[in-house]
Parts: C-alpha cells; sequence; structure tokens
C-alpha cells in the first residue's frame, strides 16, 4: 500500500503538516510549486490570492514525476483562500485523474474554517473513498509537538484503524 502526500504551502503551515505526515505514514512527498510564485505577504497576498481563486485561474506548475495510479493513499494539502483549496489545485486536479483511492484531507487557515474546502475538493474528484479530514489554525505559530500529537491522533482515528 503505498502513500502520497500532495500539497501546496504559501507560507510553509501546510508544508510542516505535510512533511509530518509523510513521515509517520512512510508517505512520497509531492508538493505542488506554481512556476509564478505568489506574494505571500501584505496587501497583495490576499488581492492576488483571492482573484486567482475567484477567476478559478489554473497556475503553470513545476513538473513533477510522480504517477497517482501509483498510490492507494492519497492526502491532500492546502492553505484555505477564500474559504478553499490554493489555486495550484485547479491545476493539479484538471491534469490528473484522481479515482479509487483512499482520500485524506487536510487545511491550514488563518482563522477560517476548511468546511468549503472539503465540499469542493470532493466534487472536484468524487469517484473516491474520502476517510478524513482534519484542519489547522496557523500551526507555525504552535507548539510542534502539540502540533505532532494533534496530526498523530487524527491519523490514528483516519488511517492506522482502517
Amino acid at each position: 500500500m503505498k502513500n502520497l502526500v500532495v500539497f501546496y504551502s504559501l507560507e510553509g503551515n501546510t508544508k510542516l503538516i505535510a512533511d509530518i505526515i509523510a513521515e509517520k505514514t512512510n508517505s512520497d512527498i509531492l508538493e505542488l510549486k506554481p512556476k509564478k510564485k505568489y506574494h505571500n505577504s501584505g496587501f497583495k497576498k490576499y488581492f492576488w490570492g483571492g482573484r486567482s481563486v475567484l477567476f478559478k485561474e489554473k497556475p503553470e506548475l513545476s513538473s513533477y514525476e510522480i504517477n497517482i495510479d501509483n498510490y492507494e493513499n492519497i492526502f491532500i494539502g492546502t492553505p484555505i483562500w477564500v474559504g478553499t483549496y490554493a489555486p495550484p489545485y485547479n491545476t493539479f486536479l484538471n491534469q490528473e485523474r484522481i479515482y479509487d483511492k483512499n482520500i485524506y484531507l487536510f487545511a491550514c487557515h488563518g482563522g477560517g474554517g476548511a468546511d468549503k474546502f472539503y465540499k469542493n475538493i470532493k466534487e472536484s474528484i468524487p469517484k473516491n473513498n474520502f476517510k478524513g479530514q482534519i484542519d489547522f489554525n496557523d500551526p507555525l505559530k504552535e507548539n510542534k509537538e502539540e502540533v505532532s500529537e494533534k496530526v498523530d491522533t487524527w491519523l490514528n482515528n483516519v488511517y492506522l484503524n482502517n
């Protein structure tokens, strides 16, 4: 049973969680990297990021060598932008055909909920088995051990016991 963690991270929060999950589940990891970087601070961060979500932009991604068909379990992580996943997923989900996989969702945010992300991703890749979801509020600002314990608890409930 092969595992893959797919994530996009603007400020490092989602990368932190992705790395913890990958280590604990012995997963390969795929970081989605747009060729043109988004602004990561100030007004431009919110303006261009929000605009990109609202217009459902599909930014060009750096190439990767992962074949989705080789994985049974896929962990998908994103920062929450305007209530949903970041635009690099528009490109990724358009390029990849993801069917009959066990999907685990994780999200990072600065206070906004992840419900719209969960709904949108499930609608985007409906022919899969969604096993669990979790979100984190600015995990880089939290105690790393506590964040790791939260990931452990979640994995024990949704991944290891299935």
